[in-house]
């Protein structure tokens, strides 16, 4: 079979499966309905960066057939091509990195990441945005998003100064989120709780960025702890019909073995 290795390829294969003879699904996608198997696909190379080279060799295939996919329906439109993407984006690079494309310096990381800043407000697609804060993607994670949010903030001041402080805020928002849930009206104490709780998970992010921990990554680890530990219980007993403290004492189990 022929060995592809060029963009130009897939490119075509794409073009092929879009055009009069090609395959009825391709031909029907557009840019909304590819948008959340774009997004699944995105996550699925962060998994695969986890697993392994092999899967990552994959996946990161899987998710430029996407970008392909949306450039040649772009180019239908008769709005931008995939010569025009690359093109953005090497612009971009170049004018981002002038301590290596134009004169030669040396700086450090953090100076890197604020020289970025400044150049991106100079851009167009930067220069109507009134708030530090826009910008941030609606559709980010919740996590990420409040992660973000607050280093945005950060950057122009609107920071604690000691973790000691988040500590304490974080014990405040615990206090008014169990003054929520012992509420008498079931409807007051449901609404109050919603609000409590996500004050508290923004302030538990608060906590992780001055921990220097990304919330995200966390909350992964401890899902897949919880996952290992509920199967080996699963593999132990009959979990439905076992004891609350037979399953407590295989769940110990499976911590001891960690």
């Amino acid at each position: 079979m022929k060995k592809f290795e060029k963009l130009e390829d897939l490119i075509k294969i794409v073009e092929i499966l879009r055009g009069e003879n090609g395959c009825p699904w391709d031909r029907k996608q557009t840019r909304e309905s590819l948008k959340y198997p774009f997004l699944e696909e995105a996550y699925e190379v962060l998994e695969a960066i986890d697993l392994g080279k092999n899967q990552l060799e994959e996946e990161l295939g899987d998710l430029l057939l996407h970008i392909v996919f949306q450039s040649v329906i772009s180019k239908e439109k008769k709005e931008f091509s995939m010569e025009g993407v690359i093109n953005e984006i090497c612009t971009k690079l170049v004018r981002r990195h002038p301590h290596v494309f134009k004169e030669k310096t040396d700086i450090s990381t953090e100076e890197v990441a604020a020289n970025w800043e400044e150049i991106k407000k100079t851009e167009k697609n930067h220069l109507d945005r009134k708030s530090v804060l826009d910008g941030i993607p609606v559709a980010l994670p919740a996590l990420m998003k409040a992660e973000k949010i607050q280093k945005k903030a950060a950057d122009v001041g609107f920071d604690w100064e000691k973790i000691e402080e988040v500590m304490d805020k974080v014990e405040e928002e615990l206090k008014e989120l169990k003054e929520a849930i012992n509420l008498e009206k079931n409807d007051e104490k449901k609404e109050k709780s919603k609000e409590e709780l996500g004050d508290l998970l923004f302030t538990l992010v608060n906590l992780g960025r001055f921990l220097k921990v990304d919330s995200t990554d966390a909350l992964n680890r401890t899902i897949q702890k919880f996952n290992r530990r509920f199967r080996y219980v699963e593999d132990s007993c009959n979990i439905k019909e076992a004891t609350l403290e037979e399953i407590d004492n295989l769940w110990n189990e499976a911590k001891s073995k960690e």
